[in-house]
């Protein structure tokens, strides 16, 4: 998919560096990912073949030929009757956002997750004060399933999460 000189496509092994390193910039400087240590090139490269081996789409945003974001949807829960339900994850380069990329890419990955079988799409959000991450959900049909008060701990601050939740398919 192209908008506005951005293409949307799978993600391949060359990406990585660079879902590694947008990634690290969220782990290290905010609270929108509870992670602590960034993920290597070879814990991406895991994830990239678990999520492939699952047909679960593994989509990155390309503006001016450089990956400017990435967004996948994971399993929600290890347990079996929780298959059809998948976790969207989406993050942008720092000097990618506000472009409407991460519009882009959830809208895709939307697409993808219900061409791949997914019925529902979760999303859980660090409820970090900002309104970005919840808002581009509800744009996008998502609607807010619950809050986990205080559950993590980053940066010397407690942190809320905000369970959003959207239907792939009636039924």
């Amino acid at each position: 998919m192209t908008v506005d000189r951005t293409l949307v496509r799978p993600a391949s092994a060359t990406d990585l560096k660079t879902v590694a390193d947008v990634y690290a910039h969220y782990v290290r400087h905010t609270v929108a990912t509870f992670a602590e240590t960034p993920p290597t090139v070879a814990d991406w490269e895991d994830r990239l073949a678990d999520l492939a081996e699952r047909g679960l789409p593994f989509l990155v945003a390309e503006s001016a030929g450089e990956v400017a974001g990435f967004a996948y949807a994971g399993p929600w829960r290890p347990k079996p009757a929780y298959r059809h339900t998948v976790e969207d994850t989406v993050y942008l380069a720092p000097d990618a956002v506000g472009r409407g990329l991460g519009t882009t890419l959830l809208t895709s990955l939307i697409t993808e997750a219900t061409r791949a079988g997914a019925r529902q799409m979760i999303g859980v959000i660090a409820d970090t004060g900002g309104r970005t991450s919840l808002g581009l959900h509800r744009r996008l049909g998502f609607a807010e399933a619950g809050r986990l008060v205080r559950v993590g701990y980053k940066h010397g601050r407690w942190l809320d999460t905000v369970l959003v939740q959207r239907a792939l398919t009636a039924g």
